[in-house]
């Protein structure tokens, strides 16, 4: 699923400098307006890819979501701070 969203970033992107870049190349020479009215589209397209590369999938793990695995489960409970590391302390202070 990872792959899949890097590969929707990027062609969002590259549509994006496609957009502006031939707006000023040529696309001015013929129309002005139609050169602002690509790069108003071209200003809008970072932050909608910006969306979709960090939208969480369905299969992905959620920060406090069990994993199922009870050795990560344990390592993500101590770095979360839900678990002291170590587990039990032993008596006596040491």
């Amino acid at each position: 699923m990872y792959a899949r969203r890097r590969h929707a970033y990027f062609l969002l992107m590259g549509v994006c400098l496609v957009l502006f870049v031939s707006s000023w190349a040529f696309v001015r020479l013929w129309s002005v307006p139609a050169a602002v009215a690509m790069c108003l589209v071209a200003m809008a397209i970072p932050p909608l890819a910006a969306v979709v590369a960090n939208r969480r999938g369905p299969e992905d793990r959620w920060w406090d979501a069990p994993s199922g695995d009870p050795q990560s489960d344990e390592w993500w409970d101590e770095l979360d701070g839900k678990k002291k590391p170590g587990g039990k302390k032993k008596p006596g202070g040491r």
